[in-house]
């Protein structure tokens, strides 16, 4: 029995680098164990902020990689802007107060002349190339998979041109995303965002979405059937021989102007001035992209000494400092809107057998799962005590080596059994 071809339409393919790029890799390495055949449609000449290549290792053998030219703005806007055009293009936004004339005028036109993003000129000479190879090649099922959220235009204008089953995958939310604040969006600008998330919610034939508050959102918005299907964990056969003889806090993965929890700082630097044991001990280390202004808030708290910045790292690399390390930050915005969040980077902590410390809003969807698999201690940003006492118990158990995680109901985050639910919803698709 032959399989059904599905062909997946996205940005992130390796060697881009992130936690965005391994949802649809990590799909695609196991759909074909569940009679599907996946055929991958990218970039040939993307421009991508973080470059990891040993994810180009992970690509299965055997799949068919479809590339089509993309024009991006970027260039052009580093050549004027020394580079800031592609620190913006990770997620650092300066705060508004330390934007300079060219980043306000960057992020205006970013906002405003590029709707929905700066990728939407690939939509055009995707949906006419696709458009034959779909036909061609007798392809019922099609998936398109944003940020960026041009991608799901590629797919309203084919369903529209040949029917096609089509399935809209939202690893983020669109128009209630945190950075659409940063974009300086005109009033008009906003509602296009609006109409174009309209039309893709009402157009597809379902909706994947990562987090229940996500789902609870767009079911306000749409009828059509939408199912989470969140990251999850795949096996690896990384070793680590001990942990770090330092107790070790360790933040893997970016740590924007927003994303900047005062409340920690503070806690830490309390314990360090209060208890010497403490202090000798205590590393803070951040790997990943950080923003100046995180920096500037640990320095003045007086953890310069004990801070170490190591930048973006491969994925190998990652899950060594994840195992090796005491406790691992997670760390999101207090906000109504980040509460659909659930960091990629979430599922490989979970099996990491290191405790999560995590700070964010309160009834988040990752604080659901960091409870209910038993791997570590959830707080709001008001919960000062009870963080530093937490800190410090962490601390005497890490002392007594006792510092350990005792994980429970993981195997439903596995890359294998996602799969599974995602091969369900494409067979009847």
């Amino acid at each position: 029995m032959s399989k059904k071809k599905v062909l997946i339409i996205t940005y992130y393919w390796p060697p881009a680098g992130g936690p965005g790029v391994q949802r649809w890799l990590k799909f695609v390495k196991y759909l074909p164990e569940f009679g599907i055949e996946p055929i991958v449609y990218c970039p040939e000449n993307p421009n991508y902020p973080i470059i990891d290549e040993s994810l180009v290792n992970e690509i299965p053998e055997n799949i068919t990689i479809l590339k089509q030219s993309i024009s991006e703005p970027y260039g052009l806007a580093n050549l004027f802007s020394k580079g800031r055009a592609k620190k913006i293009s990770t997620g650092v936004i300066p705060k508004e107060k330390k934007q300079s004339l060219i980043e306000k005028a960057m992020l205006y036109v970013r906002g405003n002349y590029y709707i929905p993003d700066a990728r939407k000129n690939w939509v055009k000479p995707s949906v006419a190339f696709l458009s034959e190879y779909i036909s061609d090649h007798q392809i019922e099922t099609i998936i398109t998979t944003g940020p960026p959220h041009s991608l799901h235009l590629i797919g309203l204008q084919l369903k529209a041109r040949l029917g096609v089953k089509w399935l809209a995958d939202f690893r983020d939310p669109w128009t209630t995303i945190g950075y659409h604040k940063a974009l300086k969006l005109t009033d008009a600008s906003k509602a296009k965002h609006i109409d174009l998330e309209r039309k893709v919610l009402n157009t597809a034939d379902e909706i994947i979405v990562t987090s229940n508050h996500t789902k609870n959102e767009f079911e306000a918005k749409t009828k059509q059937p939408i199912s989470v299907i969140t990251n999850g964990y795949d096996s690896h056969n990384v070793r680590v021989e001990e942990k770090d003889i330092m107790f070790t806090l360790s933040h893997i993965g970016s740590l924007l102007s927003d994303r900047n929890p005062m409340v920690l700082w503070e806690v830490l630097s309390e314990l360090t001035n209060e208890n010497d044991e403490f202090s000798k001990a205590f590393k803070l280390q951040l790997i990943g992209v950080v923003s100046d202004d995180v920096v500037e808030s640990i320095r003045q708290n007086g953890l310069k000494n004990h801070l170490d910045v190591l930048g973006y790292v491969n994925h190998e690399d990652a899950i060594k400092f994840q195992m090796k390390s005491q406790l691992l930050l997670l760390i999101e915005i207090d906000s109504e809107d980040t509460k659909a969040i659930i960091p990629g980077k979430v599922f490989e902590y979970l099996i990491s057998e290191t405790p999560i410390l995590a700070i964010g809003p309160k009834d988040a969807d990752v604080e659901h799962i960091i409870k209910s698999t038993n791997t570590g201690t959830y707080y709001t940003y008001n919960q000062k005590t009870e963080l530093k006492t937490k800190i410090l118990d962490y601390f005497n158990a890490f002392k007594n080596e006792l510092l350990k995680v005792n994980a429970i109901g993981l195997q439903p985050y596995s890359r294998k059994a996602l799969t599974q639910k995602l091969s369900e919803i494409l067979k009847k698709n």
